[in-house]
């Protein structure tokens, strides 16, 4: 069986030379890159993905997993993959929104999800992974699947039981749409690098922060000094795309595509199945001193409600923007998790 190694080398005229042989003849040995690095639980999680691949198609497909930065910076993977210098990415959707605004509003409609599962079955079965190769395969790209490291917790230092308790907090929260929809919601959010995240919440500069899973957060001490945490959360949730050069793609067998595709939901569900596990330890090990908020389902509507302002501005970026915001929209409200 003879095997090709589709690598940065290989140009137009070798892809077209590998598809002149029966496709049932063709391994495949990839490299991608994460936007994880090396020492990142996420990263050693995503190791096990292609151990899934490797088992599913009988050593057919290998893939190389490579750290954030190996080969090209974390926000130039897409034109590596494009251009055949690596085969395929482990990455945040978002660091694209440069390119296609509507990128970034599908990589994180914050305030849309109350659980991974929900946004699993917007992309598998909502219309999502047809929009995201709608935007992808005109770059050279063919989005496989999603997965995610999972809905972020909250970290504060006052009770937070629902959106009133926002009004006026002081809260550590990334620039763009996440600051965006807590300032609409009451809040006053601040851009602080997640290093000073501790040592604010302790000096008083801010009262909550959004950091991290409830595992994470825990494990840096962040509940010794916010003893208020809100779980599960009720806000972010990154969609992590694993897409692969689409000429690869298309060169491949069916079987070979299903395989894959089959691959990317067991480990995505495999994934966010190890972060409850891990969340969940870390709550059962709670000092007493600390109360976990669950915020009611009314609630989690209510700051969906809000989100959806600046989901509809966003939405006015680019034509692929408002496809994406109805879209969503249509999805969330057939399922009950927004009023028309």
């Amino acid at each position: 069986m003879k095997t090709f190694h589709i690598s940065g080398l290989m140009t137009a005229g070798v892809v077209a030379a590998t598809l002149a042989f029966p496709v049932q003849a063709q391994d495949f040995s990839l490299r991608f890159q994460s936007s994880d690095p090396a020492g990142n639980p996420n990263f050693g999680l995503a190791q096990d993905w292609t151990e899934m691949v490797k088992e599913k198609t009988d050593g057919r497909v290998v893939i190389e997993l490579l750290p954030v930065e190996t080969i090209v910076a974390h926000n130039e993977t897409q034109d590596a993959v494009a251009a055949g210098i690596i085969d395929g990415h482990y990455t945040d959707t978002s660091y694209f929104s440069g390119r296609e605004p509507a990128l970034g509003l599908i990589a994180n409609p914050v305030g849309a999800w109350s659980a991974p599962e929900q946004m699993f079955d917007f992309v598998r079965n909502g219309g999502g992974k047809e929009l995201m190769n709608e935007m992808l395969e005109p770059y050279g790209l063919h989005f496989i699947g999603a997965t995610t490291p999972g809905l972020e917790a909250f970290v504060s230092k006052v009770p937070l039981d629902g959106v009133d308790d926002l009004q006026g907090l002081k809260l550590r929260a990334p620039e763009g749409m996440v600051q965006n929809v807590f300032a609409a919601a009451g809040a006053s959010p601040v851009n602080l690098p997640g290093s000073e995240v501790f040592t604010s919440l302790d000096k008083g500069v801010i009262d909550a922060a959004d950091y991290s899973t409830f595992a994470t957060n825990q494990s840096q001490g962040l509940h010794d000094i916010a003893k208020h945490p809100v779980y599960p959360g009720f806000h972010s949730m990154p969609l992590v795309e694993i897409s692969i050069n689409k000429g690869v793609w298309d060169s491949m067998p069916a079987d070979i595509q299903d395989a894959l595709t089959e691959s990317v939901n067991e480990y995505a569900e495999y994934q966010v199945a190890q972060i409850r596990k891990n969340d969940e330890e870390a709550i059962a090990n709670l000092d007493p001193s600390i109360t976990v908020h669950d915020w009611s389902d009314e609630e989690r509507a209510k700051f969906r409600a809000i989100a959806r302002s600046q989901w509809e501005k966003a939405a006015s970026a680019s034509p692929a923007s408002q496809k994406v915001y109805d879209t969503l929209v249509a999805y969330l409200t057939e399922n009950g998790l927004m009023a028309e």
